[in-house]
């Protein structure tokens, strides 16, 4: 598996797979033809389905910027390696082809092209690549999964985890400053401020669920907003693990390092999902994306409050087991209704997950490396409708309801 600089990704949102991806394509096609007069990109399936919702032609005219670029909108066709798929074209000033580029964004913000994937680091970081193996051998060595991964990262991977933390926290802090409509035209206001405010009234309990909703709205506000955050996985559900991690900051009295690792186990745990399955909604629906950060967050919880290895896993394993089969179906194609919801759920789902691996002894029947499998199947199963293109679900409904009501 890659390293978990490949998974955490500091960028601008409001998706990894179609606004940051693209951006980063057309950043490196710029720089391979750069007597280019113009571009073209042509793109396919999901990318066109819901690009104009996720922003991806403002990303690519920004990164082409000042030279023009033309794009053609594809949805009913799709290239064979991807649902996200683009053909990226330099136009001389007569408008013969210069050079040619298909690649695909697979999701957090990564590439992929005939040759494999696109700007990442070719050696192996880890040798390992199922998390029963990795629990046999922290076991055998008497390692934490987090000093396992800060072996295999080597050096430099602290300074890279603070800048992460620092990102994610900028990223809290802004939405809960921020007040006002949410860009796209559904007129959603953001609530992250008005949440946070409201928790304070609350009994222990409910200001839990409350402060966990407003700093998961916060990041996810900001994403939708186009604002900079960090992948966890991915854009689409980049408010789950900050949310998780800065309440028990705030609650259990954390140290600097505390955070560092239990961020270094929540990479290996999306790792490992995205090693052996996916985390694009393009390819697996929102199960690979709010899913996995379910189960991240919910491991790295555990790892907070003490949990063993065994119960690490078994949180892991809840938090993606009960997010199977979820649609990725935005309306309007925007990342806000239900995706900021969903990352909202899916931080207090993570910590319920942490307290029920806690209140066992870590043993189960049904091991987080089946799941995995498993909802890389039910991805593969869902119709292209409730992956990514808007065409169906929550979406669709949605279009209904609001014709009936303009007729």
């Amino acid at each position: 598996m890659d390293s978990i600089r490949q998974l955490y990704r500091v960028g601008q949102g409001p998706s990894s797979s179609h606004t940051m991806g693209p951006r980063f394509a057309a950043e490196r096609f710029c720089r391979r033809v750069p007597r280019a007069a113009g571009f073209r990109v042509t793109l396919f399936g999901s990318l066109a389905a819901t690009g104009r919702g996720h922003l991806t032609d403002r990303a690519l005219e920004e990164a082409f910027a000042p030279k023009p670029v033309e794009i053609v909108w594809r949805p009913d066709e799709r290239l064979p390696e991807h649902p996200n798929g683009m053909r990226l074209e330099a136009l001389a000033e007569s408008g013969e082809v210069l050079a040619g580029w298909e690649v695909c964004s697979v999701g957090g913000g990564a590439l992929r092209d005939a040759e494999g994937m696109v700007g990442e680091q070719v050696d192996s970081v880890y040798p390992l690549n199922s998390l029963q193996k990795i629990l046999e051998h922290c076991d055998r060595y008497g390692q934490s999964l987090g000093d396992y991964v800060f072996e295999r990262e080597g050096e430099g991977i602290e300074a890279f985890l603070g800048r992460i933390w620092d990102a994610m926290c900028a990223a809290i802090d802004r939405g809960l400053q921020t007040e006002g409509p949410l860009p796209g035209g559904l007129g959603l206001a953001r609530k992250a401020r008005s949440f946070c405010r409201k928790a304070s009234l609350f009994g222990e309990h409910l200001k839990q669920s409350g402060l966990l909703c407003a700093y998961a709205y916060a990041v996810a506000e900001e994403n939708a907003a186009g604002g900079i955050i960090v992948t966890a996985p991915t854009c689409g559900s980049s408010g789950v693990l900050p949310a998780v991690l800065r309440y028990l900051d705030e609650t259990l009295e954390l140290s600097w390092q505390d955070i560092l690792r239990a961020l270094a186990v929540a990479g290996l745990i999306g790792n490992l999902v995205k090693h052996n399955a996916s985390i694009s909604g393009a390819e697996v629906g929102c199960q690979g994306e709010v899913g996995t950060a379910c189960a991240m967050a919910a491991a790295a919880a555990t790892k907070l409050h003490g949990g063993s290895l065994a119960q690490i896993e078994y949180a892991a394993e809840m938090g993606l087991e009960h997010h199977l089969g979820l649609t990725c179906d935005p309306v309007g194609g925007l990342v806000q209704i239900p995706c900021i919801e969903r990352n909202a759920h899916a931080a207090s789902r993570a910590l319920a997950c942490c307290h029920f691996a806690l209140l066992s002894d870590g043993r189960h029947k049904v091991s987080f490396d089946t799941i995995v499998r498993v909802m890389k199947e039910t991805g593969q199963a869902l119709p292209s409708l409730y992956r990514e293109t808007a065409a169906g679900g929550i979406a669709r409904a949605y279009e209904d309801e609001a014709g009936k009501t303009k007729t």
